[in-house]
């Protein structure tokens, strides 16, 4: 009865740190380039993964953009396949001196792995550019993410006279969806 009690506080500890969805909502007039990485929150930090090939994601400025072509990351794997901006390698950090790139199908970020089910997108380093073009808005760019990541200390939102960028996340049961919103 102990193994199964201890399995079930394992799983239920599990399912509040796991990964969920991530979405990128641009409402801005300006496209958004930025990283993205996720980590565990509770002990150690580790794993860390942040994005490796694009290191970069991509966002264009709306432009009577709707939900179906918001960027949607369901998890590290189906994301290659689902999202309009796939990340192909991820870089899975598991402790200061264990670091390595992961193709998006290799089975260390699967969904339900270890690396999936211990980590919770964290935070992106951004900058955004005028649309359509290399040229940087000086003035909006920044570090947005999790303010309640004990392991990066961060703010949940910019506020700019260019825009704004918020970072939240919310929890239905066992579905945890986290969003950046730029507007």
């Amino acid at each position: 009865m102990k193994k199964l009690l201890t399995l079930i506080g394992i799983a239920a500890v599990s399912l509040a740190y796991s990964q969920g969805i991530f979405i990128i909502n641009n409402y801005s007039g300006y496209d958004f380039h930025g990283s993205l990485s996720a980590n565990n929150f509770a002990g150690g930090c580790y794993p860390y993964v942040h994005a490796l090939n694009p290191a970069t994601i991509i966002a264009p400025a709306y432009s009577n953009m709707s939900n179906s072509n918001a960027i949607i990351y369901k998890n590290y794997k189906d994301q290659f396949t689902d999202s309009l901006f796939p990340i192909g390698q991820w870089t899975v950090t598991t402790s200061p001196t264990n670091s390595q790139p992961r193709a998006w199908n290799h089975a260390a970020v699967m969904p339900g792995g270890t690396v999936a089910n211990n980590t919770r997108w964290a935070a992106t380093k951004f900058q955004m550019y005028f649309a359509g073009t290399n040229t940087p808005e000086t003035f909006f760019n920044g570090n947005v993410g999790n303010n309640a990541n004990p392991c990066v200390m961060i703010d949940n939102l910019i506020t700019t006279p260019y825009g704004t960028a918020e970072w939240f996340t919310i929890t239905t049961g066992t579905t945890v969806t986290t969003f950046l919103e730029i507007y």
